[in-house]
Formats: structure tokens, sequence, C-alpha cells
């Protein structure tokens, strides 16, 4: 579709260039499932003409000069240039001379792909903020002009498809081969403070480096003027969409945002722990460290269970700054756990994190910061830990999901990592069945009403005590649940 849409404004006198991050990823030869088409030549109201002789157009950009097109199609598995001259593109992309990045490994075609069109747009500052700019179409705009208002050159690079030419006018193909990730203008890169966390998440999912000039332009941007909801858009993106999110972790110290957004995980830099239980250094390094690992954990996870480990990983140590005490030379960290559920619940409010898909995604990560630790205690007690210990834990946390958090902690402590003690917990937790929850109650209000018990406080009572019997195991049965009740009923 992305070949007829530049089919039809050829014809109709334009050129239609690729830009943006599908360029960038056309060339890591990653998939991508939104396309950027811009247009140069059609003034906005032709454009919309010829769009419309192709497909239906979303017009909610259309202040903008940006319009919005999806479309559907059957999966399929291909090479990247497979995969353009099958669908997207008459042929192959024309091999880069100058970064051999290219490959031809096979990657999934996407089932939906969208297409944003629009006309080259200058922006200009026209008030305070992350949204304060005028923004006009100017379809006579050159390469060159246009690529000087995005963030940086590796995302400034426009690809014809017709013709498989690649134009480069900020050097971002060198950039990208180089990993390196640098801004396009000092002067209009300032102008969105969204670029510093945009730059965090690039270099996370990309693994790249930032340039040293363009670190300190983000740190000489405000970022207070940013909603809650740009912000954990751009996590998001670090926590769900990178190979080694420590990357982006560093970056977010490096260009200022934890210093200007997060002080709480600020806090975790040059916090000391017992060298024998973490060798891997201070708190923020092994709080990285686990990351990554949690990050490889939780890959086949649902996109909100993978959201509450990876939170839960990030902000499980945040009580330590405010416990660790010098106990004969040793830093100590005492009751860290309890602790951190104060600054992790700051944090969560700065992102503006509730639910995700009606999953309680806030509930959930805190009590994995709440009970990171009892894995290792209840490990501690061996063969002692009594089964209801695991049936009453998971009354307030997914078990399966603190295993990962457990695991990814201690395989993030070093070189004394071990998760032997993650390993133990959740073989218990699966032998006694409270993996994703613990078992359901036996004995129900309603058996209570057909006992004559009246609903109401004293019925709540009797519930619960007959609840707390079956969670250590001394009613395992629904007759010996009711049985149970009619004692406590005389």
């Amino acid at each position: 579709m992305v070949l007829e849409i530049c089919r039809a404004v050829r014809d109709a006198g334009g050129r239609a260039m690729l830009v943006g991050g599908s360029v960038r990823d056309l060339l890591l030869n990653l998939e991508s499932k939104d396309f950027d088409l811009e247009v140069y030549g059609l003034s906005p109201a032709r454009l919309r003409e010829v769009l419309e002789s192709v497909a239906p157009v979303n017009t909610v950009g259309e202040q903008f000069a940006v319009y919005k097109l999806a479309f559907s199609r059957p999966g399929a598995v291909a090479t990247a240039s497979e995969s353009a001259a099958s669908s997207d593109f008459d042929h192959p992309v024309a091999p880069v001379s100058d970064s051999g990045i290219q490959s031809s490994s096979a990657r999934p075609a996407p089932n939906r792909i969208e297409i944003d069109v629009s006309i080259p747009r200058r922006e200009s500052k026209s008030g305070p903020g992350h949204r304060g700019f005028l923004i006009t179409g100017d379809p006579s705009m050159t390469f060159q002009e246009a690529a000087r208002r995005r963030d940086f050159t590796v995302n400034a690079i426009l690809f014809d498809p017709l013709s498989s030419e690649t134009i480069d006018p900020t050097g971002g193909v060198g950039d990208l081969n180089r990993k390196l990730l640098r801004a396009v203008a000092a002067d209009t890169f300032v102008e969105d403070s969204l670029r510093v966390l945009r730059a965090m998440q690039l270099a996370a999912r990309f693994e790249m480096s930032i340039e040293l000039d363009t670190v300190e332009l983000c740190r000489s941007i405000d970022l207070s003027d940013l909603p809650r909801e740009r912000v954990w858009g751009e996590f998001e993106k670090l926590l769900l969409h990178s190979r080694r999110p420590s990357i982006g972790l560093q970056a977010a110290l490096d260009l200022g945002i934890l210093d200007k957004l997060f002080p709480a995980i600020r806090a975790l830099v040059g916090c000391p722990q017992y060298p024998l239980i973490h060798g891997a250094g201070d708190v923020f390094t092994h709080t990285k460290l686990a990351l990554d690992q949690a990050a490889n954990l939780t890959e086949s996870l649902p996109k909100p269970q993978r959201a509450a480990v990876m939170l839960g990983v990030l902000l499980h140590d945040l009580g330590k700054p405010t416990m660790t005490i010098d106990r004969m030379g040793k830093p100590g960290d005492s009751a860290h756990d309890e602790a951190g559920v104060l600054p992790a619940t700051e944090v969560l409010d700065a992102l503006g994190i509730h639910t995700m898909d009606g999953y309680h995604l806030r509930s959930q990560v805190l009590a994995l910061v709440r009970e990171h630790l009892r894995p290792g205690q209840l490990y501690e007690l061996g063969a002692s830990a009594p089964d209801g210990a695991f049936r009453r834990l998971a009354r307030s946390v997914d078990l399966g999901l603190l295993y990962l958090v457990a695991k990814a902690d201690a395989l993030g402590g070093g070189h004394v990592a071990t998760a032997v003690a993650a390993e133990w917990f959740i073989h218990r937790a699966r032998e006694i069945g409270v993996e994703h929850g613990p078992p359901p109650p036996l004995l129900l209000g309603r058996h209570l009403i057909e006992a004559g018990v009246e609903p109401g406080r004293r019925m709540g009572e009797i519930l619960r005590e007959v609840y707390e019997l079956q969670l250590d195991g001394k009613v395992t049965t629904w007759e010996e649940a009711r049985n149970a009740a009619r004692g406590l009923m005389q």
C-alpha cells in the first residue's frame, strides 16, 4: 500500500518519501508496522484528494497537514527485501554504501500497517511547554530544510520507495552504522523537551551511545512541562522494547532525567550494598544488571504482566537509600522492602501508572516491591516453610511474577549471582498450586445462608476464619469447611 500511495502522489506531480523511524528500521532490517510518508510538491488539499483515491483517510491530524491510513493484511515471513517487494515496495531497498547495515535475515511481515502521510512542516515556538508549537505545512520545502525539524540524525533519513534512492541530509546513515545518537540541530532540538526522554529509550532499544554534545544539550532542557502520560510512553518503550534497558537507565542518569523527574531512582547511585551478597557495586549498578535479566526473563509474558515485572525490578530497591546503615563498617539495608513502597508509589505517581489493559498494574508493582525478599526468606526456612505462607502470599501478589523479580534480582548480583532460592520458591508454589493466585474459598456465603446464618458481620467472620483454616491446610474439602463452620456457629 505504501507503494500504491507513492505512485498516486507521483502521478499527481508530487514525490512521496519514507521518513523517520520506518527508514531507520528498514536500514536495520527490523520489522516495522508504522510508516511515515512525507509528500513534497502537493498542497494539503490536493494530497487529500490523492489519498482518498487510494483508500479511506482519517483526517484527525489534518490541521497539522497529517493524514492517517491503516490496512490489514495476512501475516507472512519473508526477508526484508522480499517483504518490501511483495507488500510495501516494488523492489528491495538499495544498499547503503557507507553503512554495511543490510542483512538478509528473515523477519515477520506485520499483519497491520499504519501509514501517516504528511506534508513537510514548519514548526515555530508559539508558547511554553512540549505542545507550544505553531505548525504549518509547506510542500515547497527542501529535504535539507525538512530534516532540520527532526530530532536525531538516524531519524532524518529519507527513502524513495519508487527509485530506491536514499537521501541523508544530516549524516544519519553513518551515525546508524556507528550506533551514535546525535541531535540534528541544537536550536530546534531544545524546543521539544520530550526529545530528552526519546534519547533515553532510543539508546536502549538500539543499543546506541549518545554524542557528548547531545548529552549536554539534553541536560540543559527543562522537563517540567512534560505530561505524565508522555513520560510513561517513553519509559514503556525503554522497559518493554529493549534487550538491554540498562543502557537507557544509564542514559536517564547521564541526561539529567533522574535528577529532574525521579529523585528516588537517582538516590540509588552511590548507595552501597553488602559486597558478599551483591558483588556488582552500588544499588544503581545492581538495578541496571537486574533490569537486563528481567528483560530476558519476561519476553514471553503478556504486556501488562511484563510491565509489572520490569517496573518491579526497576523499583525493588528504592528503600535501600533510606534504610542503609553502617554496621561495623559494612553497608546494610534492613527492611528495605517495606521502605521501598513509598518511593515506588512516588515514581508510579510521576508516571501516571494505574491500570494497563484492565490489569491492576499499580497494585501489582507495589506488591512486588513489598514482597521481593519473601522468596529468599522462605528458602531460608527450607522444608519447614509452611504451605500456608505461600497461600497467604499469593493473596497479595502473583507468585509467578514475584519469582521473576526475585530471579532477576538474584542474577543481577554480579559474580556471586545465583537463582537457587527463586527456583526453589516457584517449585514450591507450583506444587501447592498457587503460582498465579490463592486457592478459591471452599465455603461461600450461600452455604451459610442455607445453614440459617443471616448476612452480616458474623457471616463475614465465619467465612474468614474457615478460609484461614483452609490456607493453613487444616480444611481441604467442602465437607471439612462445612463442619468447621458449624463448630464456629455453636
